[in-house]
């Protein structure tokens, strides 16, 4: 098991304790040269539920928990703002109203 952190974006927090993180790598294809982006969706235990669908996270590798999960959320590094989305939809229930 590598000691190795990776850094990725949550895009599932519907499981209790787990969050679905996806991590984008970028890299040059040998023969053509183009440059290339590919994601990969790892699995990730995190005790607190302190993370969110939005929130960038710093990974660490651990024993496997489950059938999938390999990974621990080490750091929420990013938090999305989940008052400000909020603060919108109050902000246009009230101009809607005065219509």
């Amino acid at each position: 098991m590598s000691k190795t952190l990776i850094y990725g974006k949550v895009i599932s927090d519907k499981m209790d304790k787990t969050r679905v993180v996806e991590v984008e790598r970028v890299y040059q294809h040998p023969r053509y040269k183009k440059v290339m982006r590919r994601t990969t969706r790892y699995y990730a235990h995190d005790e607190k539920n302190s993370s969110h669908t939005g929130d960038y996270v710093t990974l660490r590798p651990s024993r496997p928990l489950s059938a999938l999960k390999r990974w621990v959320v080490a750091e929420v590094r990013k938090s999305s703002s989940s008052s400000a989305k909020n603060d919108g939809g109050v902000a246009s229930a009230a101009d809607n109203s005065g219509n």
